[in-house]
């Protein structure tokens, strides 16, 4: 009877630390969008009660989360959305997206910048081997 009993308060114990664990992760995740929310809702050219935003995938490194983000309108059709990346650093209990210079940035935000290496064809770079040759001087069709 008292093997009952233990083996019985031992599944109980590990059913709520399941739980906990799934709420935890469930919480952390809400804080990940409200962060996206939060960030988002600085910009002056974006109506954020308008908007759906739902965190599709998150990867947790200590302090650091990085998070993408379906953003849709309300009311619009799924597939009408956009999907964004961001970065986020934990500051106490809430997460906060970090500019895009410390989260490495685009690799299309340098102007002219080719993002595998060396400056973009236009601007004298070379192009990978067996790249088609590109004629900047010719009008395109």
């Amino acid at each position: 009877m008292v093997k009952r009993f233990r083996a019985l308060l031992a599944m109980i114990l590990v059913l709520g630390a399941m739980t906990a664990c799934k709420r935890g992760a469930g919480s952390q995740e809400e804080a990940i969008r409200q962060g996206v929310i939060d960030y988002l809702s600085k910009r002056s050219n974006l109506n954020m009660s308008g908007m759906n935003v739902v965190v599709t995938s998150v990867i947790f490194r200590q302090d650091e989360a990085d998070a993408v983000v379906a953003i849709t309108a309300k009311g619009g059709a799924a597939g009408q959305g956009m999907s964004m990346r961001y970065t986020l650093e934990r500051h106490g209990e809430q997460w906060v997206v970090k500019n895009k210079a410390e989260a490495g940035g685009s690799p299309h935000s340098a102007g002219g910048a080719n993002p595998h290496g060396g400056a973009a064809p236009e601007m004298g770079g070379a192009l990978p081997p067996g790249h088609p040759s590109v004629d900047s001087t010719k009008p395109k069709p």
